[in-house]
């Protein structure tokens, strides 16, 4: 196939690695791409949040799939002009957006279709954030109910600490303050054609910016699938897969469809295993960064079939997905300064080097082309690279990611060395 990738992060690279992994040889175009990505899709220059424009280059250039890897250009409605001129797109359309674009939104749906949550307070005023830290109580958890780029939610024992974040986003929008649930989390993403839904493998991410779940919540500095302990729960993965998919994802697609509104493309559930039972902290309306970067690896069936099945409406036609019995891991290497302020514009070292060690493939996030032909790539952002590892078991893939990540060379960054390592103990 002719396929479009709309992105520029980790999450559309690894989108672009499980589709070159594929025995069919497609013809992948990314907009805008990095300097990473550029070595396994063709960088083309589109406007990604101007729907004419992306259905004019498809048009041009026959694409045959448009797969929309972030947010914005989903919740800015790119999806809704591609479907309009008969062009199969992975990827909600506007309105069905909105569980991601709006945490109330999200919400409200939720309670329509039966889904199990926690209670949530939406304040527009300092007073009401206040009346619902006391109606709560804590830790407080506020949230920005628009799109924040993974950086809108506190979770704070810290009353004056959540108030400012809650005052820091009140000038855009109302804002969220929810009950604070306690449990391990677990992420896990849902294909979906408006009708049929299908589970992908679960994955757990690491939002804290240092071990030990220290330091201030990030866009993820890791992830590992699968969940072995899952089965202590609840019996088996399988089992927990069904139990989300009856009770979460099936009722959430049955009720966004009956309000005119069908989720086509990858529906991210973010949960908490409560002593209550499992519980949605949050949804996503695209695959999960760096979740994305360890399930795809594992996936054995080819994803462009997933994905194309589930735009042009024929996903009950899919089999339940397969996945290696493989384990991954991702460590993200970041910047300088992040999450507050990133340093860019450093030189990145000893790539190669880090990409030799066995089971490793670096998934790039920021980075950019060097200043001088031959020269070393750029980090541009907060999270730079993923290194992801693969291996029969977790001690094996753990061994190789920070074999491999410590090689490389960038001044002043940081990563997290506890990806992982409960389940490989």
């Amino acid at each position: 196939m002719k396929i479009l990738v709309l992105g520029s992060g980790a999450r559309e690279h690894a989108i672009i690695l499980a589709l070159r992994a594929e025995k069919a040889e497609h013809e992948i175009f990314v907009s805008p791409g990095n300097a990473g990505i550029a070595q396994d899709a063709t960088p083309v220059a589109v406007d990604v949040l101007d729907g004419g424009a992306v259905t004019a280059f498809a048009n041009e250039h026959a694409i045959d799939l448009v797969v929309i890897g972030p947010e914005a250009p989903l919740v800015a409605g790119v999806a809704d002009a591609l479907r309009e001129r008969g062009i199969p797109v992975f990827g909600p359309g506007k309105a069905a957006a909105q569980l991601e674009g709006s945490k109330a939104f999200a919400k409200r749906i939720m309670d329509s279709a039966g889904v199990p949550t926690g209670r949530a307070v939406r304040a527009t005023t300092t007073a009401e954030v206040e009346a619902a830290f006391d109606d709560l109580g804590a830790p407080h958890v506020v949230k920005a109910d628009g799109l924040a780029a993974g950086k809108g939610v506190i979770v704070t024992s810290d009353r004056a600490e959540a108030l400012a974040h809650a005052e820091q986003y009140l000038p855009a929008g109302p804002v969220l303050v929810e009950e604070f649930l306690s449990g391990p989390e677990v992420s896990l993403f849902f294909l979906s054609d408006g009708d049929t839904v299908r589970a992908l493998s679960p994955a757990q991410d690491f939002k804290r910016a240092l071990d030990g779940d220290a330091g201030p919540n990030t866009g993820g500095m890791g992830a590992y699938s699968p969940l072995p302990w899952l089965a202590e729960q609840f019996g088996s993965e399988q089992e927990f897969v069904a139990e989300v998919t009856r009770d979460v994802a099936v009722p959430v697609i049955r009720q966004l469809d009956a309000e005119g509104t069908p989720f086509i493309g990858l529906l991210y559930a973010g949960l908490i295993l409560t002593p209550a039972g499992v519980r949605v902290i949050e949804f996503n309306a695209r695959f999960g960064d760096p979740e994305t970067q360890v399930v795809l690896p594992r996936l054995v069936t080819p994803l462009s079939e997933l994905l194309f099945a589930a735009a042009s409406g024929t996903l009950e036609d899919q089999p339940e997905p397969v996945f290696s019995d493989d384990v991954a891991i991702t460590v993200v290497l970041a910047s300088e300064g992040y999450p507050e302020a990133p340093q860019t514009g450093r030189p990145i070292e000893k790539l190669a080097d880090a990409a030799s060690v066995e089971g490793v493939r670096i998934v790039h996030a920021a980075t950019a082309g060097p200043d001088a032909p031959g020269g070393d790539l750029l980090a541009t952002g907060g999270r730079v690279l993923n290194v992801v590892a693969t291996a029969s078991d977790f001690g094996t893939a753990r061994a190789r990611a920070y074999d491999a990540i410590g090689r490389i060379r960038l001044e002043g960054a940081h990563y997290r060395g506890d990806i992982a390592a409960r389940v490989a103990e």
